[in-house]
């Protein structure tokens, strides 16, 4: 596994990346906004900053950097497949702490998965430090866009499909 950063010019941050086989990642997830009006953090409260922003699939799909964007299904199941499969790659990508019941994994190829939990249109939040959702550039039909899930009690990292105005997490994969 490289590791290596990378400066979003945008804001000036700093991310981490690695690359995973064949892929670079982000191995944080995005911290950009603009004017505060898209992506926000867990519970409206900064204290999550750690973990990122969560965007609704429309800001998901047009807020990556140049020269990275979010990954397709294909692109995910390629990391799940080099990270060992949907049974095994949760428990090697995630972080190794914030993950409840001592649900952390063991962060083998550096990915540092948080469980950052999830937000919705009417401005709920749930399950930070239970679950982490990552928004994936692939479309289940029109109202419904794929993500990808992984969970505090078991090693999984699978899809599954919601409706593009939940907030999600997203990760960057170099173009």
């Amino acid at each position: 596994m490289e590791q290596d950063t990378f400066t979003d010019v945008r804001d000036g941050r700093i991310y981490k990346t690695a690359k995973i086989g064949e892929q670079v990642w982000m191995v944080e997830n995005l911290d950009y906004t603009v004017d505060n009006v898209v992506g926000i953090y867990y519970n409206n409260d900064p204290k999550y900053k750690e973990c990122g922003r969560l965007y609704d699939w429309v800001e998901a799909m047009c807020v990556a950097p140049k020269g990275w964007h979010l990954p397709t299904k294909e692109e995910w199941q390629e990391l799940i497949d080099y990270c060992g499969g949907k049974h095994l790659a949760g428990k090697k990508l995630k972080s190794k702490e914030s993950w409840k019941n001592k649900g952390n994994g063991t962060d083998e190829f550096g990915f540092n998965a948080l469980p950052s939990g999830y937000g919705n249109s009417s401005g709920d939040f749930s399950y930070a430090g239970k679950y982490g959702h990552w928004w994936s550039a692939s479309e289940y039909n029109a109202k419904n866009a794929y993500f990808l899930d992984m969970c505090f009690k078991d090693n999984y990292f699978v899809y599954d499909y919601k409706d593009r105005a939940y907030l999600f997490s997203v990760r960057c994969i170099k173009n």
